[in-house]
């Protein structure tokens, strides 16, 4: 692999397939960016280097997730599902935040699909106002 453009070297394919697997880097940036102080720089090598670390971390979680999913014979993998697979994966600080945080999402999602349309009630405030924002932490 050539390690300054996350591209594979053998072919084609498998540099389509290399690329797919990984996060979008503008993405990656924009949450590096998030996090540090206004004026700093992040170099292209730092952003290459959490695309992979990042995109290699949701293929091992999703994969324990995905495991359980098929000894129990489903075919979704749920967020619960994720959430167990953190823990179970060693990362026992973060489960119980992330489930928190699966709580939250799940309120606010039942609360927005409760809501009626605008042209079916003027009177009630849009949903727009309980919006979730997956930046900020609901714990």
């Amino acid at each position: 692999m050539d390690d300054s453009t996350n591209k594979l070297t053998t072919g084609d394919d498998e540099t389509t397939i290399q690329q797919e697997r990984l996060l979008p880097i503008a993405n990656v940036g924009r949450i590096m960016k998030q996090i540090l102080p206004q004026n700093a720089k992040i170099s292209k090598e730092a952003k290459e280097t959490m695309q992979e670390c990042a995109s290699e971390f949701i293929s091992f979680v999703t994969g324990e997730a995905s495991d359980k999913c098929k000894k129990e014979r489903r075919k979704t993998v749920s967020g619960d599902d994720i959430c167990w697979a953190i823990g179970t994966l060693g990362f026992d600080d973060y489960a119980p935040p992330l489930k928190r945080y699966l709580e939250r999402y799940r309120e606010v999602e039942g609360d927005r699909s409760a809501t009626p349309s605008r042209n079916e009630d003027e009177s009630r405030p849009s949903s727009s106002a309980t919006k979730f924002n997956p930046v900020s932490k609901p714990f």
